[in-house]
């Protein structure tokens, strides 16, 4: 299984083939990330934690 660049976690081939952009294998985030976010194409530093 594929697993979060940012923070390990495993995810989905699909998260990874929804979220990822073109060519990846890994995505940059996931929702397991609690200090960023996608924003759009990019990712950014998230603006509070997520619980």
């Amino acid at each position: 299984m594929p697993e979060c660049q940012n923070c390990g976690s495993f995810v989905t081939e699909a998260y990874v083939r929804v979220f990822a952009p073109n060519g990846m294998e890994r995505p940059r985030v996931c929702p397991n990330c609690e200090d960023l976010v996608r924003d759009g194409n990019d990712v950014r530093e998230a603006r509070a934690k997520r619980t």
